[in-house]
């Protein structure tokens, strides 16, 4: 069974960082394009990695805030964040699409349940 566990959702002033991890399991992150989007006021492909490709993707309202890593030894993902603003305000999902590409906001085979991210001014 395959499942992406996700972590690290909170409150935080403006300016300030978080990071969200996402652990998976009962699947081969090399054969994924895996990372987050987030679900606020509209979806949005917020960051990705592809393993196999040695690529990642960041949207350009994170580009420069934003930085996502993986663990292949714990099939975790990480998205650090910081310089947070209001508008990154919303639920963030971890998604994963076999033999995908990134972006993975609408099109994936597997998302985990999803971290609160509130950012106050």
């Amino acid at each position: 069974e395959v499942q992406l566990v996700e972590s690290g959702g909170g409150l935080v002033q403006a300016g300030g960082s978080l990071s969200l991890s996402c652990v998976a399991s009962g699947l081969t992150l090399d054969d994924y394009a895996i990372g987050w989007f987030r679900q606020g006021k509209g979806r949005e492909g917020v960051s990705c990695i592809n393993n196999k490709l040695s690529s990642t993707y960041y949207a350009d309202s994170v580009k420069g805030r934003f930085t996502i890593s993986i663990d292949n030894a714990k099939k975790t993902v990480h998205l650090r964040m910081t310089s947070l603003n209001v508008e990154d305000t919303a639920v963030y999902y971890c998604a994963a699409a076999l033999l995908g590409s990134c972006p993975v906001a609408y099109v994936y085979d597997y998302r985990g349940q999803g971290t609160q991210v509130t950012v106050s001014s």
